[in-house]
């Protein structure tokens, strides 16, 4: 199984919307074939593995990181591919909650093949954690990126925030936007900063993230980068707002408001519609504080720098005031990292 998880990494940037998945046949310790999703509309893990494996899958053991699907989809059901090769043991990590529970596994059971579940599977389900996370409960898993000095602080007073950090974390912040399925950003930085938020690794074959600018007023300037229609881009806005030709580059769609701008509840929810599993957030203190005061930031990416900006620069996120220390927003240190003179922390919220 930890062969097959290895397997299922390979798609960690090219399955979305799919879950990235992998599979192992094997007749005891012996491996016979091996497979991985690479791309939606593509084979499933089960059937290149069945491929490679040959006449050797019947009466082996098929050790899949995900339930085998039981249904028709863009690709016929893993589940049949299984019982026509004649495996005789299906062992799996993780159930697939995007189909009727045990649909896969019951025509298993019924062909007479053994079915496990159970083995590695909070490995399993850390891998797809944003197709889960949209599947279960209706968004995506959101991941915010900020990038700070030892001081706390994102940017000079005037907005200059190029760059706090070194060339080795910049690049690693690349791989974490080739494995989202859209970046978010807000109108704030889009005037400040004109990012591109693409992916720039052309070593890595990827999915082009979808680029989302929440814009309540439509403020984004004409020849925005974020407007050239390089990439795939969704502009979000109020209802008082009309796009006017500045946007014919690119998609817009209207969000209800709430007092404090747009309503993020139904941002993510339309995200999930269209199949946003893990949401990358680069933006400014207002929109990541929104996101973390309203308990819709899932992840930290923090970088830290050693330099030193001083009281006037700009902090990491606006957040309430608190009159309690008790209410303070704790966090747990995923896993820490050096890269190159720099800090990464990646920081879940415990509650």
């Amino acid at each position: 199984m930890a062969r097959a998880l290895r397997l299922a990494e390979r798609g960690l940037y090219t399955t979305q919307p799919n879950p990235r998945v992998g599979c192992v046949i094997a007749h005891g310790e012996e491996v016979v074939g091996e497979g991985w999703h690479e791309r939606a509309g593509e084979p499933h893990a089960e059937v290149y593995a069945l491929r490679d494996a040959g006449e050797r899958a019947r009466g082996a053991t098929a050790y899949v990181t995900l339930e085998p699907c039981g249904l028709h989809g863009r690709t016929p059901p893993c589940a049949d591919a299984l019982i026509a090769a004649g495996v005789a043991r299906v062992v799996m990590a993780s159930e697939d909650t995007s189909q009727a529970v045990g649909a896969g596994l019951q025509r298993l059971r019924d062909a007479g093949i053994v079915v496990e579940a159970g083995l590695m599977r909070d490995a399993a389900r850390e891998l797809n954690i944003g197709f889960f996370h949209r599947i279960e409960r209706g968004r995506p898993f959101v991941r915010v990126k900020l990038a700070m000095s030892l001081d706390g602080r994102t940017a000079l007073a005037d907005g200059t925030s190029k760059w706090i950090t070194g060339e080795a974390a910049r690049h690693d912040v690349q791989r974490w936007r080739a494995r989202s399925s859209a970046i978010l950003t807000g109108s704030g930085t889009a005037l400040a900063d004109d990012p591109r938020l693409t992916v720039r690794l052309d070593d890595v074959p990827h999915v082009p993230p979808l680029r989302v600018v929440l814009d309540r007023a439509l403020r984004t300037p004409r020849g925005a980068n974020l407007l050239d229609g390089s990439a795939p881009t969704l502009v979000l806005h109020g209802p008082l707002a009309t796009p006017d030709q500045r946007f014919d580059a690119v998609e817009c769609a209207e969000v209800p408001e709430t007092d404090t701008g747009l309503d993020l509840d139904v941002v993510l929810g339309m995200l999930a519609g269209r199949g946003v599993n893990e949401l990358h957030v680069e933006a400014g203190p207002t929109l990541c504080g929104a996101l973390f005061a309203a308990g819709l930031a899932d992840e930290l990416l923090l970088y830290v720098a050693p330099v030193l900006l001083g009281d006037r620069a700009r902090p990491l996120m606006a957040l309430p005031p608190l009159d309690d220390m008790a209410r303070r927003w704790q966090l747990a240190v995923l896993d820490r990292r050096v890269l190159g003179e720099d800090l990464r922390l990646r920081l879940r919220p415990k509650s």
